[in-house]
């Protein structure tokens, strides 16, 4: 329906496009390493995989209440808290599960309300979701778009989606409160010099990286119009923040699995961290990959998807990465909607994933419930989910949010505790 511009309505709650087409079957007889040298905590760590299986807990599989999995996010929150100054961003991908700010509107209010910080972060040029994105206004004209589902096209920003032409766009951020003072930076892409407007006040713009950032204003509008006549340098889109505190970005694109990656590469990413630093990087996938309701095997995907989180390792060195499991997602088998066959081997394969790269995981499909959860979620009155049996609906992703939140505050807890034990 995105792809191909269809309309139906009947339809538009329902995610029929996925990126994995020709599945390819790979072995993984390899069994979890009891322990691996921790590089940065300078010791042997005893690891225990069986942990992605907690509902509500962020895990690096280090045993132990007190392990901390997000040792330089969480290290960053304290020293936030303690100075008042400095600024942390994530990033967080996803598919429609998350698109129109869906869960990441609930998690920046809970992290500003307690660290600081203002603005929605990131905002493309143009948005087909737009119209439901509670949290901000994107109204725009002119622009040519190229985006993660078109052939032979590399290195659109880390959003998936690429802008140029003689473009206007109106944008509105609804988080801010009256009187709030902002900066508004444009990011761009490599090309010859030139201009930009925002609200009709003319900007140079010299692209002389892959990456570029550059500040429009600092001041406290929340509604404003960016301009260019531009044809050749690549539009990104912009960013709404304060100097200080929490900053979270959404990037959703529907349909996907995250394999999509692969068109971005290392050096690109790189670029992304020099100009614009994460100290989290979320990604949460998985809906897209229960597609078809009798599968169980997806060892395929780690094939597909491994060399994007070595890449992103990388490329991003210095942040933490989590992986965020599945949710849940039913069918009808015998009339009847129950959860997916395969859900729960795809929170195991995601675990997996996580655990052999040595990445942090959570259990969302879990933390909502577990089994048959979708199907209660959109029984209940009022529903917190759809009659799609996919995606949990506002009220459904802000408890998703307060339940990530929650897990990371408990892993902040663990580095406050650890911090005071050392003094």
């Amino acid at each position: 329906m995105y792809v191909f511009d269809i309309n139906y309505k009947p339809l538009q709650n329902i995610n029929l496009i996925s990126e994995v087409i020709n599945p390819e079957k790979v072995r993984d007889s390899q069994k979890p390493d009891e322990t691996y040298k921790n590089i940065a905590k300078g010791k042997e760590v005893t690891r225990d995989f069986e942990l992605y299986k907690k509902p509500g807990f962020i895990t690096d599989f280090s045993s132990g209440d007190r392990a901390v999995a997000l040792q330089h996010f969480t290290e960053k929150l304290y020293e936030l808290q303690k100075t008042k100054k400095g600024k942390i961003r994530i990033a967080y991908f996803g598919d429609s599960m998350i698109e129109g700010d869906l869960l990441t509107r609930k998690l920046r209010k809970l992290f500003q309300a307690e660290f600081g910080g203002a603005g929605v972060g990131f905002l493309p040029f143009q948005s087909k979701v737009a119209p439901y994105r509670e949290s901000s206004e994107i109204k725009s004209t002119g622009w040519n778009v190229v985006n993660f589902m078109d052939k032979n096209v590399r290195n659109m920003y880390i959003s998936g989606f690429s802008f140029s032409g003689s473009g206007s766009t109106n944008f509105v951020d609804k988080t801010l409160k009256p009187g709030t003072t902002t900066n508004k930076f444009v990011i761009f892409g490599k090309g010859a010099e030139t201009n930009l407007s925002y609200n009709n006040t003319l900007l140079m713009l010299n692209g002389g990286n892959s990456v570029n950032i550059q500040p429009m204003s600092k001041d406290t509008l929340r509604a404003f119009t960016v301009k260019t006549q531009n044809t050749n340098v690549p539009q990104y889109g912009i960013s709404i923040e304060s100097d200080n505190g929490v900053i979270i970005d959404n990037f959703s694109f529907r349909g996907i699995t995250g394999v999509e990656f692969k068109k971005i590469d290392e050096d690109f990413l790189k670029a992304v961290q020099e100009k614009n630093h994460y100290d989290l990087i979320v990604m949460q996938y998985g809906v897209n990959l229960l597609f078809r309701p009798n599968d169980t095997d997806y060892s395929y995907y780690v094939k597909l998807m491994t060399p994007n989180l070595v890449k992103f390792k990388k490329a991003f060195s210095d942040a933490n990465i989590l992986l965020v499991s599945t949710a849940d997602r039913a069918f009808r088998y015998n009339g009847e909607f129950q959860s997916a066959k395969g859900v729960k081997n795809l929170v195991e394969t995601q675990a997996k994933m996580a655990y052999d790269n040595q990445l942090s995981f959570f259990n969302l499909f879990q933390s909502m419930g577990g089994e048959n959860s979708i199907v209660s979620w959109a029984s209940q009155d009022p529903p917190l989910a759809n009659k799609d049996y996919v995606h949990p609906n506002g009220k459904g992703t802000d408890i998703l949010a307060e339940k990530i939140y929650q897990a990371m505050m408990k892993d902040y807890k663990n580095f406050v505790s650890t911090k005071k034990n050392k003094k």
